[in-house]
């Protein structure tokens, strides 16, 4: 998720749930090639598994790009190919591609090529404009599963690449989870990520009757105690978290660190706004951080002070 799933937020959810696969905000192909390479695959060991997701058209520079994943240890490299933008979609990045499936495999092939020890996988809509049938979807799986792809994250819904911003094209368009279940029957040995409207541990549960896998978005974001009790509910884990003010004493050695090394402190702790929802003081906790964290003087201690508000 651009602007939103960077490293430190990353950190953060890796201590919520040590079992999910964490992914980077997307980057261009172009960002990689010509931008500052380290700066840009920057992760910390403690995230893995972690997925590096590329956005890009060009089979080669997408090749290329894969296998620097590689050789930086990512344990899969996904290609975006649902994001509805029309700021990437003019580079042919995106959602778009779903009209240029042949394009999409021959990428596929590539990467997986130059990257051939580490899984590529694909993330896309349901349907694009008015290429909206079940019929487009089966077609468009087939034509990359017949390149090689064994995984695919889908979000269940079709994406406007005109009229609709992307957050409108995060809500309006209709959820459609029935196409997604029957992807998982026509392709039995693909495996088929839901992604798209999930909200509670219990719609993990019942999406993972009918698909492998569940993705979760933004709701990680500004819900992020959901992973924890998709920890306990979905992966048994007795001893994940169940109050946050756990996890910001757990995540305080990370933020001391970052300090330390001189990044400001806003950038982490900006992520831990929404730690705190329902629970008296919330909305103190949540003041206190956002109008000191910007300060030139702000200190790692700002955590503490904010905590005060909801013990």
């Amino acid at each position: 998720m651009m602007e939103l799933s960077d490293r430190h937020c990353r950190m953060l959810w890796r201590l919520l749930s040590p079992n999910a696969v964490v992914y980077t905000e997307m980057v261009t192909t172009g960002a990689l090639i010509h931008g500052n390479r380290l700066d840009t695959l920057a992760y910390s060991g403690e995230e893995h598994p972690i997925a590096l997701q590329l956005g890009g058209c060009d089979p080669k520079d997408l090749g290329h790009c894969s296998l620097l994943g590689e050789k930086h240890g990512f344990d899969e490299i996904n290609l975006n190919v649902g994001c509805p933008s029309d700021r990437v979609q003019r580079g042919m990045i995106g959602a778009v591609l779903m009209k240029h499936a042949d394009l999409v495999a021959n990428a596929f092939k590539e990467m997986a090529n130059k990257a051939a020890n580490t899984p590529i996988t694909i993330k896309h809509r349901i349907g694009v404009d008015e290429y909206d049938s079940y019929d487009f979807l089966r077609d468009f799986v087939g034509t990359i599963t017949d390149a090689g792809c064994k995984v695919f994250i889908v979000h269940a819904r079709k994406a406007f690449l005109s009229g609709l911003s992307p957050k409108d094209n995060r809500e309006v368009p209709p959820l459609i989870y029935d196409r997604v279940y029957q992807l998982k029957k026509d392709f039995p040995d693909t495996e088929i990520i839901l992604n798209g409207g999930v909200k509670t541990t219990e719609d993990c549960e019942h999406h993972l009757n009918h698909v492998d896998g569940v993705m979760i978005g933004r709701e990680a974001y500004y819900n992020p105690m959901i992973l924890a009790n998709i920890e306990k509910k979905v992966f048994g884990k007795t001893d994940a978290y169940s109050d946050p003010i756990d996890v910001i004493e757990d995540f305080k050695p990370y933020l001391l660190k970052q300090a330390e090394d001189g990044e400001p402190i806003k950038y982490v702790l900006k992520h831990l706004l929404a730690l705190i929802s329902e629970r008296r003081g919330a909305r103190q906790f949540r003041r206190h951080l956002s109008e000191n964290m910007h300060k030139p003087d702000a200190s790692p201690s700002l955590i503490d002070e904010a905590v005060q508000f909801v013990r």
